[in-house]
């Protein structure tokens, strides 16, 4: 072997050492997306933060602009958005017709119409804003499902529309159940919420430890 190319042969295994002897990492979890609406964001991120493989819940609006995407415009009722949370989720932990069984019967009350509890208005409707096909598809097969159960006393009303937009809320309404746990709406609200997540789906909840 001449000595250029020995020096080519070295300096070609140098390069390609670090890549052949580096570990593998393991591959990062595949993430996906659900926007829910059912009254005030508040309540429902607390609801969906506590569920194992959801790596993170954003309040905010959906339905509307990005130019009236803000609480003190959206609180009039008129730009069409509704108050709502986008869910980043790992499905080989959670799947998304489980994020709808919470959100059917812990989350928020599916039957009552442009309201949910004290809040009145279409910004606080029951929306499943719906990413694809196969997000509709559970969206839709869970309301018949459960009509056909009878899970309700009341027809659910429940609007399954496609996702045009999410638009984070302000700083102060994210994580605001977590951060003012003592606050009266809270307590009254929401507290409860967390109650009956606990009881309905313990295997769902995300262990303290």
């Amino acid at each position: 072997m001449t000595m250029l190319r020995r020096l080519f042969v070295l300096v070609l295994a140098s390069a390609l050492w670090p890549a052949c002897a580096a570990p593998v990492d393991a591959a990062p979890p595949r993430t996906e997306q659900a926007v829910l609406a059912g009254g005030c964001f508040w309540g429902i991120e607390a609801v969906f933060e506590q569920l194992r493989g959801v790596s993170a819940v954003v309040a905010g609006f959906s339905g509307g602009d990005a130019s009236t995407a803000h609480y003190d415009v959206v609180e009039n009722g008129t730009t069409g958005h509704a108050e709502s949370v986008r869910i980043t989720f790992d499905p080989a932990v959670i799947s998304y017709r489980q994020l709808l069984r919470v959100y059917f019967t812990v989350a928020h009350d599916p039957t009552e119409l442009d309201r949910q509890g004290p809040d009145q208005g279409t910004q606080y409707r029951s929306a499943i804003f719906y990413a694809n096909d196969a997000q509709r598809r559970d969206a839709e097969e869970s309301i018949r499902e459960l009509t056909a159960a009878h899970a309700f006393a009341a027809p659910i009303v429940t609007q399954v529309v496609p996702l045009r937009g999410f638009y984070p809320a302000e700083a102060y309404h994210q994580h605001f159940v977590e951060r003012h746990p003592d606050y009266p709406y809270v307590v009254i609200n929401d507290v409860p919420k967390l109650d009956a997540l606990r009881k309905k789906f313990p295997a769902l909840v995300k262990s303290n430890g």
